[in-house]
């Protein structure tokens, strides 16, 4: 896209390829604005595929360890036969002033709890990867709706003029499910989210073409003012079709990131005390890049945490106590980081993280090689992090029950989640609409709820 545009052909026979679709802010003319005040300006989803372990990092069950062996009851767990309820091998103690207890594997998580709030009750429609991906990022178990970050570009709009208002930050191309997780689907095109593989780090490999190879500055910037000229003509004779206009705008802001993305991703002009606070991993420079994004406007980014070599490193079905470990020191590193650098910078208190995955582990073992044990999915009780962005720190919402096989108190569905996170942004879930195919759509269909106890 950069390339064509720069070049400055880019618009010319748009209009043949846009469909009748109306923009947010079409009835009114203005540009979008918020339901009500909002309590963050930012996300930064911290997303761990293939979806870790609650029982092994936020949510301690002794009752495990007394039950150990023995076969859970119920329909759950006929469908994904184990070898008996696993205890976690894994220590938790009390930390921060709110006493929240906290697995001995994030240990760095655990010195900024009080800024997190934990839910222990979150839960989700199905235990298979590609559905429950897709629930988590867009509401729907098919790949058919638009992903969370475009419902917020498209209610809000952008915060900035030089970048992208939603960006994906991915280790590898190799991400199940892949583009439908953060696909603007019906929504207008300039809600789709620029990916970005962050494993090699060095800009004229992350952002492709964000240089012209034959003109200056000076004379693209003569060509798009032409080229602008020519479009406005052509938008004028289309009673000025919202979605041709946030075209125009995209071929603007892709000029503009020339020089804008040179000093965004560039992190290696961050101090070498900041880098090693993070860590020297693909996901800690990638949250260190999320911070780079936030800070200069994005309103939406996703961090991805997924190995090269293996796309579900949290999916872990064999050796299930050696691999959490290691993902933990990772994991858990990189995204007390970022909340602390958010902090320190005056950042946390409109910037919502958000830390977790698509679903949980069982509590039971899977039936493998006894050296090699592992825990299968799990979705009908998991745990997920929240800090800043309006959230109440130092608490813990909801829990599940003795052993960690369902939400038993205030049970908190995907769809709850997502009605939150808009409403801390300013946004009604049940207003923000789009209507397409001849009904009203929203990211949380008919369900949903706020949930209000963990709003500060």
């Amino acid at each position: 896209m950069l390339q064509r545009m720069s070049a400055g052909f880019g618009m010319l026979g748009l209009a043949g390829l846009l469909g009748p679709r109306t923009a947010f802010a079409a009835s009114s003319g203005s540009a979008p604005t918020p339901h009500f005040a909002p309590r963050a300006k930012r996300v930064i989803f911290l997303f761990l595929n293939g979806g870790p372990s609650h029982v092994d990092t936020f949510d301690p069950k002794p009752a495990l360890k007394t039950h150990e062996g023995k076969l859970p009851e119920g329909e759950l767990y006929k469908k994904n036969k184990g070898s008996g309820f696993m205890p976690s091998p894994l220590q938790f103690a009390r930390h921060g002033q709110s006493g929240i207890e906290v697995s001995e594997t994030l240990p760095h998580l655990a010195r900024v709890i009080d800024d997190c709030c934990i839910i222990r009750s979150m839960k989700t429609d199905v235990p298979n990867h590609e559905p429950a991906l897709l629930q988590m990022h867009t509401g729907n178990l098919q790949p058919i709706r638009p992903s969370i970050g475009s419902w917020l570009m498209y209610g809000l709009g952008s915060a900035n003029e030089n970048l992208p208002g939603y960006v994906v930050l991915r280790p590898s191309p190799k991400i199940v499910v892949g583009p439908a997780l953060w696909s603007n689907s019906f929504l207008p095109a300039q809600y789709q989210a620029t990916s970005v593989v962050t494993a090699d780090m060095r800009l004229d490999k992350l952002v492709a073409n964000i240089r012209n190879p034959k003109l200056d500055s000076t004379r693209q910037r003569e060509q798009l003012d032409l080229l602008q000229q020519l479009n406005r003509l052509h938008s004028k004779k289309r009673d000025n079709d919202v979605e041709l206009e946030a075209q125009i705008k995209t071929m603007e802001t892709a000029y503009q990131m020339q020089a804008a993305a040179m000093k965004t991703f560039d992190i290696s002009r961050e101090p070498e005390s900041v880098r090693a606070m993070y860590g020297d991993t693909t996901f800690a420079r990638s949250c260190l890049l999320a911070r780079r994004l936030v800070e200069d406007g994005v309103r939406f980014v996703t961090v991805y945490y997924t190995a090269d070599s293996n796309n579900q490193p949290w999916d872990t079905h064999e050796n299930h106590d050696e691999g959490h470990r290691k993902l933990c020191l990772d994991g858990d590193q990189a995204a007390a980081a970022l909340i602390t650098d958010l902090k320190a910078r005056g950042l946390l208190d409109d910037t919502l993280v958000i830390w977790g995955g698509e679903f949980g582990r069982t509590p039971y073992s899977e039936q493998r090689e006894k050296k090699k044990v592992g825990r299968d999915h799990h979705h009908t009780a998991f745990s997920m992090l929240l800090a800043g962005g309006g959230v109440k720190g130092g608490m813990v919402y909801g829990a599940s029950d003795e052993f960690g096989m369902h939400a038993v108190e205030n049970p908190v569905h995907v769809h709850d989640l997502h009605a939150t996170i808009l409403h801390l942004l300013g946004l009604d879930h049940e207003k923000l609409t789009y209507h397409y195919a001849g009904r009203d759509f929203r990211l949380t269909d008919v369900h949903g709820r706020v949930v209000r106890e963990i709003i500060a």
